[in-house]
């Protein structure tokens, strides 16, 4: 009996030691593992506007039973081609009165749609408890807030005046907050739970339009995946905002959740609120920026290619006097005719200028920034006036998207455009017109000229009881006519290309693409080459 007694008080000290070296072992175990574990973050934004996609990364870096210091390490790219990257510390603390209360400090560095780089310093503050959220933050710029965006020049003309503004991109400071409810379809314990939230923001930037307006989101967060291990977590949302600068915004969302620990071992089930010193930090998702011509205001006075812009109008020449010397002023450089000029004489074309009346021209500011003006309804016009010629051009002349009129009821003979005798003149993109009722109406006269270019233009000769030409070509060496729309009306005989009399005319072998819609040509002199017609034939 004694023995047996002894036998069973050993085995029951031995099991007792079995239990015990256990229940060590366990609670060794629960204070060695943290409670709380670093994840990672996996977030998709489908939105109206754009798209994004993020990586979230949070550490905890010191913690013990109701406290934490964590890391935050986001990076963000949009189908705008726009990446960003936020490096943050957080602290999270667990107050006895049954509030999560937190801080948070980032530096964000942003590489936008243009290709231009931001930094700022992001500063937030939270209260969360099992029902409410409150959080706000504000967004502090650091270094230049301002980038050139020479896509966004933009140039304008007022008068004779051309005013140019060169397009950036501006950071903006702001803040924004947000009050967050639970919406108590389930209990606080459940792993599954739906949050409504609605807040604001506000930034703003020199020379630009502050940024204002709403936002309102919804979440609904299930804390266990079936197919993931413990600590996952998988939420769906939705977003929406508005502003003035932006307009409407919205997204659908979807954030998985993935603990990095090996499969969650050691852990125990946490509360709602150790649950949710892990939630996201909320904050606004860019470094917000807008772009648009918000430079200074410049005078631009030049062209890309170095020649001096001179802007000439029907209000800033008293007649056709004055417009000539206004062009003698201006020299061999770029000259803008706005609006139709009414002439009684000859206009003088100064050897090297070019004339536009409409069509783009790049200009350049003083600062030394480019961008694309384009003009349009320039006109010199001339009628009823007994002038043989409205515009006379020189050696080295362009002509541009110019519409030059001459018309007279008597028995003169009439040209649009006079380029005889000349080297190197240019004729584009213009709409030329002659009527000379009795004495004939001639669209250009290019006798003895080299080396001239017609190009893309309209050209409408017509007479009542003349003739009516488009081009005399007569002793002209390399003449390129090409792209050109002939128009006549009346006339006695129509003539669309003419080169008669001594001499001879070489035509360059890019002379095709024309059409006319009557008349014929009169290659009676001696000549090479040909041009082309879509429906005479002009050799």
């Amino acid at each position: 009996m004694k023995s047996v007694n002894l036998h069973g008080l050993l085995t029951a000290w031995l099991a007792l030691l079995v239990v015990d070296g256990t229940s060590n072992a366990v609670i060794a175990q629960d204070q060695d593992v943290p409670k709380w574990g670093s994840h990672i973050d996996f977030e998709g934004k489908a939105g109206t506007e754009r798209s994004l996609g993020e990586g979230d990364m949070f550490i905890p870096l010191l913690q013990n039973n109701d406290s934490m210091l964590f890391a935050n390490f986001r990076a963000r790219f949009d189908d705008d081609n726009g990446r960003e990257g936020n490096f943050g510390l957080g602290i999270r603390h667990m107050h006895e009165s049954g509030w999560n209360l937190g801080g948070i400090a980032y530096f964000d560095r942003r590489e936008s749609e243009w290709g231009n780089y931001f930094n700022q310093v992001t500063l937030g503050a939270e209260a969360l408890s099992t029902d409410w959220d409150f959080r706000t933050n504000a967004y502090v710029p650091q270094g230049s807030r301002v980038r050139n965006v020479d896509a966004l020049n933009e140039v304008s003309l007022s008068g004779t005046t051309i005013s140019f503004r060169g397009g950036e991109e501006r950071s903006m400071a702001g803040f924004d907050g947000e009050i967050g409810w639970r919406l108590p379809v389930y209990e606080p314990e459940e792993p599954q739970q739906i949050r409504l939230f609605a807040g604001g923001y506000h930034f703003f930037a020199d020379e630009v339009a502050d940024i204002t307006g709403p936002r309102l989101r919804a979440e609904m967060a299930f804390d266990e995946v079936p197919w993931l291990w413990d600590g996952s977590r998988f939420s769906i949302g939705s977003e929406w905002q508005h502003d003035n600068p932006r307009g409407s915004q919205g997204f659908v969302t979807a954030r998985l959740r993935i603990p990095l620990q090996f499969f969650g071992s050691g852990r125990k089930r946490l509360t709602p609120m150790e649950r949710r010193m892990t939630d996201p930090v909320i904050r606004d998702i860019d470094i917000v920026s807008q772009s648009g011509a918000f430079g200074p205001v410049e005078t631009a006075t030049g062209t890309a290619d170095g020649q001096t812009l001179t802007v000439i109008t029907s209000s800033s020449v008293a007649n056709t006097a004055a417009l000539n010397t206004a062009l003698d002023t201006a020299g061999a450089n770029t000259v803008i005719i706005g609006g139709t000029i009414d002439v009684t004489t000859q206009v003088n074309m100064v050897a090297g200028q070019t004339l536009v009346g409409s069509g783009n021209i790049t200009v350049k500011s003083p600062s030394g920034r480019e961008a694309i003006l384009t003009v349009s309804g320039g006109k010199i016009a001339a009628t009823d006036q007994n002038s043989p010629y409205a515009l006379l051009m020189r050696d080295n002349t362009k002509l541009i998207g110019m519409t030059v009129s001459n018309s007279d009821n008597g028995g003169t003979g009439i040209f649009a455009v006079r380029a005889d005798n000349t080297t190197g003149v240019t004729i584009e993109n213009s709409t030329l017109t002659a009527f000379g009722a009795a004495g004939g109406g001639v669209g250009i006269d290019a006798r003895n000229s080299t080396n001239l270019v017609v190009r893309n233009n309209t050209i409408s000769p017509s007479s009542n009881t003349a003739g009516a030409v488009g081009i005399i070509i007569s002793n002209s060496t390399n003449p390129t006519i090409a792209n050109n729309a002939f128009s006549f009306s009346t006339g006695t005989l129509k003539t669309v290309i003419s080169s008669s009399g001594a001499g001879t005319t070489s035509f360059n072998a890019a002379s095709t693409g024309n059409t006319t819609n009557d008349g014929s040509c009169n290659l009676s002199g001696a000549t090479t080459g040909s041009v082309g017609f879509s429906t005479i034939n002009c050799q």
